[in-house]
């Protein structure tokens, strides 16, 4: 790349620590232990140290430093975490089984405001993913997946490939939701480690105000579902979790594992806990696209790209859809006359 003489061309955004290194050799370490001695540092902090005493992670005073803290009054970057602020009401269209990413990018820029990529039900791998998100990183709907469950790989891989959006299914207890958090928050509030991936880069997050690292926990929309008879026992303390944007009651699952259809009395105390948990925690409500008009709900997941290409071609046909010719012979006639 050309630069103007005199101008000084900036390093890439990465998370590789030695990317900007001086030359090997030549760089002093002041404070190192120094060779084949034991400096006493787990019990003796050098001077100048904000944490003194031994190490313990229960004390320990996270820095408040720029490398790894947002600015002050750092304005909120993801279209979608302004949309959960505002409470408005946010659509994630799901790609449930493609691994085109001419379909996805069709999906993203179809008027969703962030795309269910999904990856608890079905069999794709995250390096599909990747090459879906890369082809339009910064198209209408932000990237989102739901993951397996909550852990590290599967939280960790969306949100290195890029992921603005997390969905946890199947969240029993506050610690499961907990776990869910913490891999997808950077520290202090989480345990996500500084791995690289393409959100570190120009082409995703790499050149966001703040920075990636330093202003992502405050701009990941983090959605955890209840499923379960165990998570309606732990709704108020998982919605509760700080970090925790939303809680989703699953319509289908919280049938399936409660026992009583939709719109009995059983099921539906079921959702009205999550929906109480939900206004107790001041945290949105999500749940399917159906309930767009349920009262409080604000986030839904809308129809795959299979249902999105039949309700689209229907929209555009009109009363043309279904009026194929029907020959008398061959595969295309009635199954009587084959």
């Amino acid at each position: 790349m050309f630069q103007a003489k005199g101008q000084q061309q900036q390093p890439r955004p990465s998370a590789d620590p030695y990317a900007n290194n001086a030359a090997p050799g030549t760089t002093q370490f002041p404070l190192a232990a120094r060779a084949g001695q034991d400096s006493g540092a787990a019990k003796t902090a050098p001077a100048g140290a904000v944490n003194q005493g031994p190490v313990d992670p229960a004390t320990w005073k996270y820095g408040t430093g720029p490398a790894f803290t947002a600015p002050p009054n750092s304005k909120i970057w993801n279209p979608v975490m302004i949309k959960m602020i505002k409470g408005e009401k946010v659509t994630g269209g799901t790609v449930f089984s493609s691994d085109s990413p001419e379909t996805y990018c069709a999906m993203a820029n179809s008027g969703y405001d962030f795309i269910w990529t999904e990856m608890q039900h079905d069999s794709r791998d995250w390096e599909n993913v990747g090459r879906m998100w890369e082809a339009c990183p910064h198209a209408k709907a932000v990237p989102g997946a739901r993951v397996a469950f909550a852990n590290e790989r599967e939280e960790q891989h969306a949100t290195d490939l890029g992921a603005l959006v997390i969905v946890v299914p199947t969240v029993r207890s506050v610690e499961e939701g907990t776990a869910g958090r913490d891999w997808v928050m950077f520290p202090p509030l989480g345990g996500r480690s500084v791995g690289g991936g393409p959100a570190f880069t120009p082409e995703f997050w790499g050149n966001v105000p703040g920075g990636y690292r330093q202003t992502f926990n405050q701009n990941v929309v983090l959605i955890e579902m209840i499923e379960t008879i165990a998570g309606i026992k732990d709704a108020y303390k998982i919605a509760a979790i700080p970090g925790v944007t939303a809680v989703f009651a699953a319509s289908g699952d919280l049938g399936n594992h409660g026992g009583y259809a939709q719109g009995s009395p059983d099921y539906e105390r079921l959702i009205n806990i999550v929906h109480d948990a939900a206004l107790a925690a001041h945290k949105r409500l999500c749940g399917p696209f159906a309930w767009r008009d349920r009262p409080d709900f604000t986030c839904f997941q809308a129809g795959s790209e299979t249902s999105a290409i039949a309700h689209g071609v229907a929209d555009e046909l009109g009363p043309l859809k279904d009026t194929q010719g029907k020959p008398e012979v061959g595969p295309y006639a009635p199954t009587a006359t084959k």
